[in-house]
């Protein structure tokens, strides 16, 4: 009878030992679970965002949009700078003149 009692006492010690491993889990878990609660909250509020900026929320076509508006960007940057090119040309030119 008494390597029952021990077998039961060390069951019962072993199962205590689970108990603190067991509850770390399931405190991870639940952290984890907001976490996913907040990610997604967050997750559809920019979609939301980007359907009210760019009128979509698919990924690609944003993609797509921001190419075209740095393409359109160093455009307008060369552009701006083929017209300061010019203006000073046309003032060294007056410089000239004098």
């Amino acid at each position: 009878m008494t390597s029952l009692t021990r077998l039961e006492s060390d069951s019962l010690r072993r199962l205590e030992e689970m108990r603190a491993t067991f509850e770390k889990l399931r405190a991870e878990r639940i952290r984890a679970e907001g976490e996913v609660e907040r990610l997604t909250r967050e997750l559809e509020q920019a979609r939301e965002l980007a359907r009210a900026e760019f009128g979509t929320d698919d990924e690609e076509r944003i993609r797509s949009l921001i190419e075209d508006a740095l393409a359109q960007n160093a455009k307008l940057v060369d552009e701006f700078g083929a017209a300061l090119r010019g203006i000073e040309a046309r003032l060294k030119q007056l410089g000239g003149e004098r």
